[in-house]
């Protein structure tokens, strides 16, 4: 039997060793554990010092609800090698004949002394063991202990890798965009794919009321009874059990610029997750900061930073110009509006430095297609607007069919750096309307913007007009 165990551990030793994940080790754990008794499932489960909970280690690491057994068997075995069912045992100095029935085993995770979780085997029904698989048991897990250190610290520093990559990925925001209505979603999206266990939401103020800018809907009524409370020297609230934190956004003037919400109906914040929204939350108030500033600098400039049309400014000017022609003429007048097809798949699929490639693209596609006369502009985010002068709406159709014909069939450098990935494919819908010279500019476009609609509702990578 010696021999036996000798082998068995051997094994363990050589397991370990391996890059395993929490998932992989169980599988590959219980698999050897039923060389010895009907070993039906094992688990690992940690204790989290920030949170004051226990996580399951192998189902994405989880916490384990209050009220679990999990709880009770993490407190009975302090002071224990084992707890078996219900009861809580120390091995005795030498092995006895003693053979006990089983159901559950737990055996503490030790770290520096210190229990820092659990192991836990459940069996078969009418399972026994002998004194010596529990000996054996012993030294079973403080091998495993040593591995489950490794894996929680990989853990630990996979999130603060993805913390200080959102961090870097937030203050690079700036470099090549402006506008707070492309700037705010990409930021909410950066936030909520970090803290995973929160529903974030992004607040902004406008004319001294909090307006939510990302996501698109808000149904929590004390949300708002939150926003109401935060003033200049506010840090950050926390209400609901600490399941709701409100951080807000604040100027170079120290004036409340907006908030940034955490929400969760399970999960407390913990303080890891605080100390990150707090950081997260400075580093979004500079570029939103910095967003303004140019902003301001930029609302007298004509040209659109990143993809060289005209800036939405320029083209409200040049619309209203073009309108007072049409109308002195008697000329006919055309819109267009065109929207890229899944421009948020881009970004989510090949990174933010990617969709600004695409934006830049189908800009110059744009500029290309069109003629001299025509005027471009970028509306907003992936939508573009064309004013076509002199054009009827028939016209109008037949250039937009060539202008989505030749994004469709027009490769864009994807810039990713180290990636095999070098083009990518995207189409635009588009919608036309003509002015009909009893309409405003206003009217034109929101007419224009509805056939969109219609080009996108009805399948996309096509032109429908109003």
């Amino acid at each position: 039997m010696i021999q036996g165990n000798l082998h068995f551990l051997s094994k363990i030793a050589d397991l370990l060793t391996e890059e395993v994940d929490s998932s992989e080790l169980t599988e590959s754990l219980q698999t050897l554990l039923q060389e010895f008794a009907k070993v039906q499932s094992i688990n690992f489960y940690v204790y989290d010092n920030v949170t004051n909970t226990i996580r399951d280690c192998i189902n994405s690491w989880n916490i384990v609800e209050d009220g679990s057994d999990i709880y009770e068997a993490y407190e009975s075995i302090k002071g224990f090698d084992f707890v078996i069912n219900t009861k809580a045992y120390k091995l005795p100095s030498v092995i006895s004949d003693i053979t006990l029935k089983i159901e559950s085993l737990c055996m503490p995770i030790v770290k520096d002394g210190k229990d820092f979780g659990i192991i836990k085997l459940l069996f078969d029904s009418n399972t026994s063991v002998n004194m010596e698989f529990l000996f054996l048991m012993k030294i079973f897990a403080s091998q495993v202990s040593l591995k489950l250190q490794n894996i929680v610290l990989n853990e630990q520093s996979k999130i603060n890798v993805e913390f200080h990559d959102s961090m870097k990925n937030i203050a690079k925001i700036i470099e090549t965009q402006y506008e707070l209505n492309y700037i705010v979603p990409i930021i909410g999206e950066m936030l909520d794919r970090f803290i995973t266990d929160h529903l974030i939401y992004v607040f902004l103020k406008h004319n001294g009321e909090f307006e939510l800018v990302w996501p698109k809907a808000c149904k929590d009524e004390r949300i708002y009874e939150i926003l109401s409370q935060i003033t200049p020297e506010t840090e950050y609230i926390l209400t609901n059990n600490d399941k709701i934190g409100a951080f807000p956004l604040m100027s170079e003037e120290n004036d409340v610029l907006g908030c940034i919400i955490a929400r969760s109906t399970l999960d407390a914040l913990s303080k890891r997750d605080i100390s990150y929204l707090e950081q997260l939350t400075r580093q979004s108030a500079i570029t939103i900061n910095r967003a303004n500033s140019y902003s301001k600098i930029l609302q007298y400039a004509t040209i659109d930073a990143l993809t060289n049309l005209n800036n939405r400014r320029q083209f409200e000017l040049r619309l209203g110009q073009e309108i007072a022609t049409t109308k002195r003429q008697n000329t006919p007048l055309c819109a267009m509006m065109i929207d890229i097809d899944f421009f948020k798949k881009v970004n989510d699929t090949y990174g933010h430095a990617s969709g600004d490639a695409v934006l830049r693209g189908v800009a110059s596609i744009i500029k290309s297609t069109l003629r001299e006369s025509d005027i471009p502009c970028r509306y907003g985010g992936e939508e573009f607007a064309v004013l076509l002068p002199y054009t009827h709406i028939q016209e109008a159709k037949i250039v937009g069919e060539r202008l989505r014909a030749k994004v469709e069939a027009s490769p864009i450098p994807a810039n990713i750096e180290d990636s095999d990935i070098q083009t990518i494919n995207v189409t635009i819908s588009m919608g036309l309307a003509e002015f009909n010279n009893q309409e405003s500019g206003e009217e034109l476009f929101e007419r224009a913007d509805k056939a969109l609609y219609e080009a996108k509702e009805s399948g996309r990578n096509r032109v429908c007009i109003n």
